[in-house]
């Protein structure tokens, strides 16, 4: 029997009681990127990228031009001063190739043809006006796709991930290793742009799977056996680590005892954060890990039936997640209620020791953790519409919510109440305009 929680049919906090489903891929769809407040593009293995309108679900472009599966997306505006602001997409594919795309024409910019291996991730950095692709090498690109410079071959495995830090540096997860590049831009033309190796940390045992920033002085990765490290964002020392999520519960949380532990079941798939707290999807489950305390404040070991792939923190207090078992889910961050402690029996210290030291060990752990504020995820809400794993999701406020899928579909979730009030909105001007609204005495 499951030990995922189950939430009820009346789901009062559950306001996505209605659901759009967008037809448009022949393959699995992966990759959601949020064009603007009302517009997004999708992209996946059938190496098509669509681009939707989040209120209606109208499909405003189909693009053409990987042969391949799309392995990378990234968003971007351009800057030129003589033409207005356009907004642009970046997609790579296991083609070998990079295509920039014009969201508001609707048409192929530029293709790129001379990788030597698949780009895996692309990081778009707007201050300084140029993107990156990284793949078996780190490469420097501006706007119009002119190759500024590139690192020599890296390893076959490739990077996998790629973060902005401050001071023109990023942050490269390849297998194990979190490598540390400088861009320099230099005003004497004959030097033009460089990048360069400037630290490895090889903290990590396992490969990196995730890597995200939190701010101007801080960046997380998690890897594939369940480690998770806290870094500075300008020296990049460690600052904290998590390594055992499984034994980083509250005190009043009964430790399970797991004989043996799949790397599936402790993988951390995917990272999120606010300025607070980061969130991590570490295999089945969902875990919330406060920077300032350094612990995990908060978990639902098994929050799905299989893997996260996806997890995100909205800006009330509420997580979504997604998973392989196909459904995503809504959960509340609340904090518990401390009941008063109860004084502890004799016998309790009898195991650990006697006299004055412990009595003393004791009441200041008693001490802190009654100042410690406790909390726990609360479900309030399971989307079921997707028949196969849910790759990831985006949050467009009152628009509601886009998934995508191996089941080939993206799904727009709407807020039931709000899309009835447009309804009404809606016929009332339609019977005010025709004429047929008449007041009656």
């Amino acid at each position: 029997k499951s030990s995922v929680q189950t939430v009820g049919e009346e789901q009062i906090r559950n306001p996505y009681t209605e659901l759009l489903v967008l037809k448009g891929h022949q393959d699995i769809v992966r990759f959601l990127v949020q064009i603007d407040d009302c517009r997004f593009a999708s992209a996946g293995d059938d190496g098509i990228v669509c681009l939707w309108n989040a209120q209606t679900g109208e499909k405003l472009f189909e693009f053409h031009g990987h042969t391949h599966k799309i392995t990378a997306i990234a968003p971007f505006s351009s800057s030129d001063a003589f033409e207005e602001k356009n907004h642009l997409i970046i997609t790579a594919s296991a083609d070998r190739t990079v295509i920039v795309w014009d969201c508001t024409r609707g048409r192929l910019v530029q293709k790129v043809s001379c990788f030597h291996s698949t780009v895996k991730c692309l990081t778009v950095l707007q201050r300084l006006d140029v993107w990156l692709s990284g793949g078996s090498d780190l490469c420097v690109w501006n706007q119009k796709l002119d190759l500024l410079c590139k690192t020599s071959h890296l390893t076959d495995a490739g990077i996998s991930a790629l973060v902005e830090l401050p001071k023109n540096c990023v942050a490269a997860a390849v297998g194990k290793e979190l490598i540390i590049f400088r861009l320099s831009d230099s005003n004497n033309e004959s030097e033009g742009w460089n990048v360069f190796e400037v630290k490895r940390l090889v903290d990590h045992q396992d490969n990196i799977l995730s890597l995200v920033g939190v701010n101007d002085l801080t960046f997380v990765t998690g890897s594939h056996i369940g480690e998770l490290i806290v870094w500075d964002a300008l020296d990049w020392t460690k600052q904290a680590s998590e390594c055992n999520f499984w034994d980083s519960v509250h005190p009043d949380v009964q430790k399970e005892i797991k004989l043996s532990q799949s790397p599936n079941e402790t993988s951390v798939q995917h990272l999120t954060s606010d300025e607070e707290c980061v969130f991590a999807a570490v295999g089945k489950g969902i875990y919330v890990y406060n920077l300032q305390m350094k612990r995990v404040i908060a978990c639902q070991r098994t929050a799905h039936d299989s893997s996260v792939l996806h997890i995100k923190k909205l800006p009330n207090r509420q997580l979504i997640s997604c998973s392989e078992d196909g459904s995503v889910r809504i959960w509340e961050l609340r904090e518990k209620q401390q009941l008063p402690a109860e004084p502890v029996p004799t016998g309790f210290f009898n195991m650990w020791g006697f006299g004055r030291a412990n009595k003393q060990a004791n009441q200041a752990a008693k001490k802190m953790q009654e100042n410690t504020p406790m909390y726990f995820l609360e479900l309030v809400g399971d989307l079921i519409g997707h028949s196969s794993a849910v790759q990831m999701f985006l949050y467009f406020g009152e628009l509601g919510l886009a998934t995508c899928s191996a089941d080939h579909l993206i799904i727009l979730w709407k807020d039931g109440e709000r899309e009835s009030s447009l309804r009404s909105l809606t016929l009332f001007q339609k019977l005010a305009q025709n004429g047929d609204l008449q007041l009656k005495l």
